[in-house]
């Protein structure tokens, strides 16, 4: 049996799969201080009853549906993700896992992003679902690549083997340095090193760029990645300042940052995964840094929700918002008012949820390090300096290298 409300499900011939490789890991692998597991070797647990690779056009109440799992458990599973939010990103390529108890009732349901994340619900004696975050490390890469200019920057680097989406990391960090139309001529050189994730030998897509050099016969400009910002080789910062608090005032913080917080009533962990304000309806929200809006979203439990992706490592989120004011794609500043505070979605009262994400996961924003600092501190010159020394000495070899051949 295969659905929470019928004894039998037709299942669609190259769709749904019994085998697919979802590989869990062990509920006692290391846990974070965030909640999230870790592990550079993943373990296998049993594959999934039934598995499923999202398609192009559908939703997770479609998926359901045809499955025959009711919408009622549907809605656990949302007001389990509440703080995760990962079942709003579903896209093509996703992977799901179907796991039912004898009574056909979903009991575990999988979420697989890619090589590194997935999220496991379990259905509690309550019936209602728990949630565990698996992020795996896997081993990182450095890998250095030399060219020249031929044409514009990013297609000129992946001419010389780097990857699209990591040239456009590269023109994104310095596009307040440079002016990649009138700063560029043919025959200027480049040299980059970029660490690269492999899990079990295969690149996951997640790349951290750690040094850029473009030696250019009217620009010059450097940037190397330490203490989780950008300098250049002179130590003065790349980054543009966050702001600690999204609001044009300190309100009240009403709930704190909680990763292991438990509900009162079923004793379920519910992290508290961000900052709440307690804040007036229509309260003005503002960016927390300089970004693209990647969702603007309805909730069931979330409410009007807004994320920002502010670069390869900074991602904030900003909930039961009564109205937004940008739209996804738009770019957004610093300061700028992107929306109204409210009471949508789940919410005991009016205010704001807010979220400070690094690297792919959930921080506390009021006390994580964010780009604030403009210049390196004396005490860590030095540290500095090594390091840029050695991943040049490293791309130059590779320079010279490709200059013999």
């Amino acid at each position: 049996m295969l659905s929470d409300n019928s004894s039998a499900v037709a299942v669609a011939p190259g769709q749904f799969r019994s085998n697919l490789a979802i590989d869990l890991q062990e509920s006692d692998a290391p846990v974070t201080d965030d909640g999230a597991v870790d592990s550079s070797a993943p373990l296998k647990d049993p594959d999934p009853e039934i598995s499923y690779v999202v398609q192009k056009g559908d939703t997770l109440s479609t998926i359901f549906d045809f499955l025959h799992i009711s919408q009622p458990t549907l809605y656990k599973l949302m007001e389990a993700d509440l703080n995760v939010l990962a079942l709003d990103t579903i896209q093509p390529g996703h992977q799901l896992g179907f796991n039912f108890d004898s009574e056909g009732t979903l009991k575990q349901f999988i979420f697989r992003s890619g090589l590194t994340y997935k999220v496991v619900f379990d259905r509690g004696e309550k019936g209602d679902f728990e949630f565990k975050e698996f992020i795996e490390k896997g081993g990182y890469r450095r890998e250095i690549f030399t060219g020249e200019v031929q044409g514009d920057l990013p297609r000129s680097m992946q001419r010389a083997g780097v990857r699209i989406a990591e040239a456009y990391q590269v023109t994104s960090l310095l596009k307040e340095r440079m002016n990649f139309r009138s700063h560029l001529r043919a025959g200027d050189r480049f040299e980059l090193a970029v660490s690269r994730q492999y899990v079990n030998g295969e690149y996951t897509g997640n790349s951290i760029i750690e040094g850029f050099v473009y030696d250019g016969a009217i620009r010059k400009q450097s940037a190397f990645l330490f203490d989780d910002s950008y300098f250049d080789d002179q130590g003065e910062s790349l980054e543009k300042a966050f702001q600690r608090i999204p609001l044009k005032r300190k309100y009240r913080i009403s709930s704190s940052f909680n990763p292991k917080r438990k509900h009162p009533v079923t004793g379920l962990i519910r992290p508290h995964n961000g900052t709440d304000f307690s804040v007036p309806i229509g309260t003005p929200v503002l960016a927390a840094g300089d970004g693209v809006v990647t969702r603007v979203i309805k909730h069931r439990y979330a409410g009007l929700y807004i994320e920002i992706q502010h670069n390869q490592k900074y991602k904030t989120r900003y909930l039961h918002l009564s109205k937004a004011y940008v739209k996804k794609g738009q770019k957004v500043s610093r300061g700028q008012k992107i929306a109204a505070s409210g009471n949508s979605g789940r919410s005991t009262g009016a205010h704001l949820h807010y979220e400070l994400h690094v690297n792919g996961r959930p921080v506390n924003a009021m006390t994580a390090p964010i780009p604030v600092v403009q210049t390196i501190a004396s005490k860590k010159r030095n540290a500095f300096k090594q390091q840029v020394a050695e991943l040049k000495s490293q791309m130059d070899e590779q320079l010279a290298l490709a200059k013999k051949q």
